[in-house]
């Protein structure tokens, strides 16, 4: 099995928190998913930037646009994205959109879902 990066880069490229504690940050990466099954953007890698994969830190380089979402304003997925070198275009935070984080529960809706996904696709008309 290869241990190479196979990625490719994108014109558009999204980096969402995945909120592995929260509610907020699976708002951003369910919105940042149907952003990328829609081939409006596509989502990157941002474990890849963390592990400071070479293939992946290069082709979100060659992005013209990227676009981060995280779920609160401790900012990981931005300070990571940054942490690599890669300037940011344009970026969200979940609860500055009037979604409260409730740590440890998962609940969400696609209506919040459906509201960071509307500001991806501004950001991405921007």
């Amino acid at each position: 099995m290869s241990k190479a990066c196979i990625c490719k880069p994108a014109e558009i490229m999204v980096f969402a928190c995945s909120g592995g504690g929260a509610n907020v940050g699976q708002i951003s990466n369910n919105a940042a998913l149907e952003i990328t099954k829609e081939g409006k953007a596509k989502m990157y890698c941002l474990a890849g930037l963390g592990g400071h994969i070479p293939g992946i830190i290069e082709a979100a380089k060659q992005a013209k646009k990227v676009i981060v979402v995280d779920g609160c304003p401790v900012s990981c997925a931005k300070k990571m994205v940054e942490h690599v070198g890669i300037h940011i275009d344009r970026y969200i935070v979940v609860t500055e959109e009037g979604i409260e984080k409730t740590p440890g529960k998962f609940d969400i809706t696609t209506e919040e879902i459906n509201k960071i996904k509307g500001l991806i696709e501004l950001k991405i008309s921007e």
